[in-house]
């Protein structure tokens, strides 16, 4: 059965990298419904954070076909339940309706927005939440003219309290002294 997926990957910044884990997708027929990459809580590690609906079956393989690249630390997915997220949104709107009623005011307190900039022309309203919050607020300003419209790719955090990064690097760190000292031993 298919459903949102939350696939995180972790890599130091590589060119190519991202066209890499792309082609992973397409070749397997899957659509990205949102991409974002951005540094992590690591110095010189960036996270790549992608949405996808689809099997879980696929998402694991397409989990282990992203860990098999050379540049990515380790890649992991999760359900939506196991995650805190959020994205941005940002509407332009003319300014004039905005002037001429309360209602614009009244979408933007009912849906916990703000405003960024007011010129004579346009105003710009600000959105963080869920994409059905964002587009609710859409529907609500589209009868007055929206001019522009965009929304970010998700960001999203695990819910637990360690970053299974962390865990990994861990793990990792761990086996290869052990690795090492067994090296040392052997060789006295």
């Amino acid at each position: 059965m298919k459903q949102e997926y939350i696939i995180s990957a972790y890599s130091e910044n590589h060119i190519g990298l991202l066209n890499r884990i792309t082609i992973i997708f397409t070749r397997r027929k899957v659509n990205i419904e949102s991409l974002t990459v951005s540094e992590s809580a690591l110095k010189g590690i960036s996270k790549f954070t992608i949405v996808v609906n689809e099997t879980k079956d696929k998402v694991s393989n397409i989990v282990k076909q992203i860990d098999k690249q050379i540049e990515v630390l380790k890649a992991f997915y999760h359900t939506n339940e196991e995650m805190i997220f959020q994205e941005i949104a940002l509407y332009k709107v003319p300014t004039a309706p905005l002037m001429e009623s309360d209602q614009i005011e009244k979408l933007i307190r009912k849906h916990n927005a703000r405003i960024l900039e007011i010129t004579p022309e346009y105003t710009v309203i600000e959105k963080t939440g869920h994409k059905e919050e964002t587009q609710e607020l859409f529907n609500g300003l589209n009868p007055f003219g929206v001019l522009q419209f965009i929304r970010s790719g998700r960001i999203a955090i695990t819910r637990s309290p360690i970053e299974k990064l962390s865990e990994f690097l861990k793990e990792r760190d761990a086996l290869l002294a052990k690795i090492e000292s067994k090296g040392k031993i052997s060789k006295v």
